[in-house]
């Protein structure tokens, strides 16, 4: 029989300084190996090294001859064999890989070494096809340390030789463990305010320094960094504070803060004494300010000198407060680790005979829910329960409930908790705070078991459930009625029962350090997981790391929006926050950004000179890292200087010295003053050729009595913005400047269009290093005509991503997020068709807008210089989706495209924007005609604005509408021959359509609804004739009939709002009222009369009465009370109304025909798929036999293919990813 046992393993011990270069112990155990047996609950295999060693390595085998060996494992260490930790790599990765036979041996070199003296090897998961089986190999070092003991009453002084030392550089080293999570471990001041504290405050370790005079400038020179956490778990721990001057780097085990600090001093004065391990009181041993430090330091250093040596040598510099002791030691408590939120629990039994119940215990976690202890009282049915309830306790008993204080008790601190039950009450108390008690009705006495965690399976029946979650978490000192209970014993099985337990250790991860939460937004974790609450950061996702603005003002030109102010992020997902800039979208097609500076008022300078110049400094609403980033991404950018002068030069005319410059965005000087030349002293003038005095590159250097004009326009973008200007010339007797730096003016975005296009499988872009260690994210724009291809890979050494595009394609994706515990170190980007990496079809298509990480790479530059891949993506108009919307007209550019709204009710970069107008009472909007023309004439080319193609008698009417006034006159079409049509809403508020096509005949009168849509709601009209038959909104099966088929013969005019003539006398009652309400985004076949009203009210064309207004009224109406007239239909109708009956055979037959002509197009369709392949096949073979005898340009062959696919290129539609 196979027993498990422990191993002691020598480790060759070599001098500390040659630490590196030590031989490994090599020992293996004995000819078989360690194996657990196979009902042992105890399955770990422990070493003990006989003292604390630096452990740099660890080697596993196999059990030798056998099928038996450990595929992964946990390794654990500790210095007395109880309180053990888990080591975890620099990737928090904590199981290490095992064998995969029984003789190969795995080397682990470890990713920082560990100085301990016992070490377990914890099995994961083993051979599938035999057992547990384990050979053992340890690689390490001597490690010597001097270690001293406070017991939290005590401290060490070190006095300096001198009253008081001042220092510009400090370093301070030391290793501690702590038995409390506060307490100061490194203390100093001196009499002017400087002052020094290292102190663990809730296991996170802040440090406090001040290099300032407290009196003359409070508080500028403070600073405090808090770095760690869960540092209270009694192991040990590294700190290394380093001061240089103001720079400061902290590190606590590995993890390090860069600060500077405030102020104006740069040395740290302290008087007397630097203390550790408390702050102990001047004139009083033994009486601290502060809660003094419990636990061990070792290696403790003060700038080289060994504090611990001195203080064992009893050397005069230390002079010890209270009883320290240079050995540690080390505390009994023993925690318990519940690991599974459902399943993990702990059966205790009970004394039958005890009448009352308390229990004590200590719990750490970060769950806000759970049940801690569920007692079974002698009376049926009834339990006390103990729960966390968001991050509260509650106890419970029947049907009372007993709730403690609002402290939060999932913070990961350790919290101590009693419960005491006898005769007609409970109490509960929390952290030593007073307890909160709770009246019962009937005495409770205990029954016979209580259950720590959650409820056992087997005591489901018994009605014992979890009410949330089971306790996950850690937990210790348990103590029942008077009794601690001895873990060991539970893990021997000598002690009740347990589940899902890991003893010995407190499993308790910090998962929000390193916070992987970005551009500060808030962490906040449970046991398993962390999240990031972006609330306010600008930024959005699991991590917070994309944005939530656009990236340009450009980008939100495209969304549709007006001038104004934006939140912009130029940078993306990038490091640098969000600002606010002005767009001014001046047209369809142009948009400038705007930045504005603290200044931009004229400045008037007099009495100035060289050696006491006119100074000011720029402040602008974004940060230079903004601008800087801004700018790059500008396809141009500009800043007005506007300088005017009397007899104040800008150079010096003898030898061209600046008297005056400016500072660019680096805060180098500039001498030059217009233009996009650097490094020319001159003016705008100059470059212009029109100087008052040839013989000057300044009108200023003229130096004359007038007022002189030196503006120019800097344009240099790598200069840009102005940061500071300097006048120097305004001492003389009447000299003076006056000067105005405008604001920063960017155009465009050169990377929104920035695209390449691919050409053969074989093409690609080779970009260099990407860094994404903890996340990456990735947009762009592409479409292609390919079924599949590669299109994007990131490749590092052992990690990669890949993007493509496959016959499954049907998805939109706006980032591609990767979980921040995978590492991603990507060595280069490959862009498209790299078939050799993947081994897969390359890409043939367009991308544009490439962004990865917040930065955007450039596509057209290295495409110039790339076989195969040529810049720019054209067809964009030509895609199937519409790019332009509302009878827009897409218009290609060089980059990009534009949309003409000329003949569209809608205007927007997408004609997609409302265009609506408030009407006032008696207000109306007349069009007049250019010249009497009738609709039905077919125009062989189209006119103006006004003038669209028509077939006979046909007219299509579009508008939106919002009003609570009847009756109103909606929309009147008046012809030369007396002829009208007209939209009202009569006095019920129901829609009527009138049409007099025959003034000697009645009018044809349409009540589409007898609702009444004068609610305050927006309603859409759509009306469609073709002769006799009208369609209100043309998607729906309403049709009606008129009573002839004639055409509105030469139109006149059009109106809007109020008529008082041309009209029958029922329509004009409602015409004389006019429209009070809202009208947006009129549409007259292919007339916007609206927005030409609001276009050209200057022209003899529009006739506006009354106060119309611009308005968004139609944008801000509810989407959700949008209705249509089909939302509406009614029966009731004043005119002939044909119906399609709901049984009719006409739609069963026409269905069935339309089904037969869909399936046989599809059918065909596959076919032509096919044979064009073929063909492209056959094309590609004989093009490879032709290859020997005539080989063209690899361009033009590639341009040649691209002309092949002109047919299809029409159907690309382009996706964002």
């Amino acid at each position: 029989t196979i027993h498990h046992f422990f191993v002691f393993i020598k480790v060759i011990v070599l001098d500390y300084t040659f630490c590196l270069q030590c031989t490994p112990s090599v020992f293996v155990l004995g000819g078989g190996g360690w194996a657990p047996e196979r009902t042992d609950r105890l399955r770990w295999l422990q070493v003990d090294l006989r003292e604390r060693v630096e452990v740099t390595a660890v080697a596993t085998q196999g059990r030798f001859g056998s099928p038996d060996w450990v595929t992964s494992y946990m390794l654990l260490y500790s210095d007395t064999g109880r309180a053990w930790k888990q080591f975890r790599q620099e990737d928090n990765i904590g199981t290490f890989p095992g064998n995969t036979n029984s003789d190969g041996t795995v080397h682990h070199k470890l990713s920082h070494s560990i100085r301990t003296r016992f070490l377990r090897f914890l099995p994961v998961d083993w051979s599938p096809g035999g057992w547990m089986g384990l050979r053992v190999e340890v690689y390490g070092c001597a490690y010597k340390s001097d270690v001293a003991d406070f017991n939290g009453r005590s401290s060490l002084l070190y006095r300096f030789n001198q009253k008081s030392t001042s220092t510009v550089k400090d370093v301070i080293s030391l290793r501690f463990k702590s038995q409390r999570a506060d307490g100061v471990l490194v203390h100093g001041e001196g009499q002017r305010g400087d002052y020094i504290t290292l102190e663990l405050h809730k296991g996170r370790l802040s440090l406090h320094i001040n290099l300032d005079d407290a009196k003359m400038h409070p508080s500028s020179g403070h600073v405090s960094v808090f770095l760690g956490s869960l540092l209270d778990d009694q192991h040990w721990h590294s700190v290394l504070i380093e001061r240089f001057n103001k720079q400061i780097n902290f590190t606590v085990d590995r993890l390090t803060k860069h600060v500077r600090t405030g102020g104006l001093d740069d040395s740290l004065e302290v008087d007397y004494e630097l203390s550790f391990g408390g702050i102990p009181l001047p004139g009083k041993p033994g009486t601290f300010l502060r809660k003094n430090f419990h636990g061990c330091m070792e290696n403790l250093y003060y700038n080289g000198v060994n504090i611990i040596d001195l203080a064992k040598r009893r050397k005069p510099q230390i002079y010890s407060v209270g009883n320290v002791t240079f050995t540690c030691s080390e505390p009994q408590l023993v925690s318990a680790t519940f690991l599974s939120s459902s399943s993990s629990f702990l059966s205790l039994p009970l004394d039958a005979a005890t009448e009352t119940l308390s229990v004590t215990f200590q719990f750490q976690t970060w769950n806000r829910e759970g049940m801690l202890l569920s007692a079974w009282l002698r009376r049926e049915s009834e339990r006390l329960l103990l729960l966390l309830v968001h991050g509260q306790l509650r106890l419970t008993h029947h049907r009372s409930a007993l709730q403690s204080s609002d402290i939060a008790l999932s913070d990961g601190q350790w919290h101590t908790v009693s419960i005491s039950m006898g005769g007609f009450q409970v109490s509960l108390s929390v952290d030593d705070k007073p307890p909160s008690t709770m009246q019962l009705k009937d005495i409770a006495q205990p029954g016979r078991s209580l259950v720590i965690g959650g409820c056992p399976s087997v005591l489901t029946n018994q009605g014992c459930r979890n009410p949330t979650m089971a306790y996950q978490g850690c937990m210790r000192s348990v103590i029942i009625n008077n009794q601690p209970i001895n873990f060991n014993l539970v893990q021997q099985g000598l002690l009740g029962n347990y589940s899902k337990l890991q003893f010995d250790i407190c499993g308790i991860r910090d998962r929000c350090l390193p916070n992987y939460c970005e551009h500060d937004g808030e962490c906040s974790q449970s046991w398993n997981t962390f999240f990031c609450d972006c609330s306010g950061t600008g930024y959005t996702g699991a991590t917070c790391h994309n944005s939530i603005f656009e990236p340009s003002c450009e980008a939100h030109r495209l969304t549709g929006s007006a001038s104004g102010f934006f939140s912009i992020d130029p940078d993306g997902s990038g490091p640098l926050k969000s600002t606010v800039v002005y767009c001014n979208i001046t047209g369809e097609t142009s948009v400038w950004t705007v930045v504005n500076h603290n200044s931009t008022e004229m400045v008037r300078v007099q009495g100035s000179s060289l050696q006491k110049p006119h100074v000011m400094k720029f402040n602008y609403s974004a940060s230079l890292e903004q601008l800087r980033t801004l700018v790059s991404k500008s396809e141009q950018c500009q800043q007005e200087v506007v300088y005017l002068c009397r007899k104040s030069r800008l150079f010096n005319t003898w030898d061209g010295t600046p008297l005056s410059w400016w500072l660019d965005r680096a805060g180098e000087r500039r001498t030059y003053w217009g233009g996009f030349l650097p490094g020319v002293q001159q003016c705008a003038c100059s470059l212009d050729e029109n100087c008052i005095d040839m013989n000057h590159f300044c009108n200023c250097d003229a130096d004359r009595s007038s007022w002189e004009n030196d503006t120019g326009v800097l344009s240099y973008k790598e200069h840009l913005p102005v940061t500071e200007i300097l006048i120097g010339d305004t001492n003389r007797s009447g000299s003076e400047a006056i000067y105005r730096v405008g604001s920063l003016h960017c155009y465009g975005d050169r990377f929104l269009w920035n695209a390449a296009s691919f050409y053969q499988e074989s093409s690609y872009l080779h970009f260099p290093t990407l860094q994404a260690e903890l996340s990456v994210d990735t947009s762009l724009y592409f479409k292609t005509t390919a079924p599949s291809g590669v299109f994007l890979e990131h490749l590092g050494t052992k990690d990669f991503i890949r993007h493509s595009v496959g016959f499954a394609f049907n998805f939109l994706i706006k980032n591609s997020f990767f979980k921040p515990s995978v590492i991603f170190g990507l060595n280069f980007v490959v862009l498209a068709s790299f078939c050799t990496a993947s081994r897969q079809r390359g890409f043939l298509g367009c991308i544009r807008s490439l962004n990865i990480n917040g930065m955007t790479l450039d596509l057209e530059e290295r495409a110039k210089m790339t076989p195969g891949v040529s810049s720019g993506c054209p067809g964009h108009c030509s895609s199937q989706n519409s790019l332009c919307h509302n009878r827009g007209k897409c218009i290609e550019k060089s980059s990009g495209y534009v949309c003409d709204c000329t003949h569209s009710a809608y205007g927007g970069p997408n004609c997609k924007k409302e265009v609506s107008v408030s009407f006032e009472s008696g207000s109306s909007v007349t069009y007049t005609f250019q010249e009497p023309f009738s609709v039905m004439r077919n125009h062989s080319r189209q006119s103006s604005a006004i003038f669209a193609q028509s077939s006979n008698s046909r007219e299509s009417i579009a508008f939106s509408f919002l009003t609570t006034q009847t009756p109103a006159m909606l929309l009147t079409v008046n012809t030369y021959h007396q002829q009208y049509m007209a939209i009202i809403l009569a006095h019920n508020g129901s829609l009527q359509i009138w049409y007099r096509l025959n003034r000697d005949k009645e009018p044809d009168i349409f009540t589409p609804m007898s609702l009444n849509l004068a609610n305050g709601e927006l309603h859409r009209v759509q009306i469609h004739r073709e002769g006799r038959d009208m369609y209100i909104d043309k998607d729906t099966n309403l049709k009606y009939s008129l009573s002839t088929d004639k055409e509105l013969i030469t139109i006149r005019s059009l109106t809007l709002g109020k008529v008082t003539a041309g009209v029958d006398e029922e329509v004009l009652q409602a015409g004389s009222r006019g429209f009070i309400g809202c009208l947006s985004s009129v549409q007259f076949n292919h007339l916007a009369p609206l927005k030409a009203a609001i276009l050209n009210r200057g022209s003899s064309l529009v006739n506006v009465l009354g106060n119309l207004v611009e308005s968004n009224c139609g944008e801000l109406a509810d989407k959700s009370s949008s209705r249509s007239l089909s939302d509406h239909a009614d029966t009731g109708s004043r005119g002939k109304k044909l119906t399609n009956a709901a049984q009719s055979d006409s739609a069963v037959i026409g269905g069935l025909i339309a089904a037969v002509v869909l399936i046989t197009l599809c059918a065909l369709g596959v076919m032509t798929r096919f044979l064009y392949r073929h063909r492209h096949e056959r094309t590609r073979q004989m093009a490879s036999v032709k290859e020997k005898d005539h080989q063209p340009r690899p361009e033009l062959r590639y341009r040649a293919e691209l002309d092949l696919h002109s047919a299809m290129r029409d159907s690309r539609k382009e996706y964002f990813i």
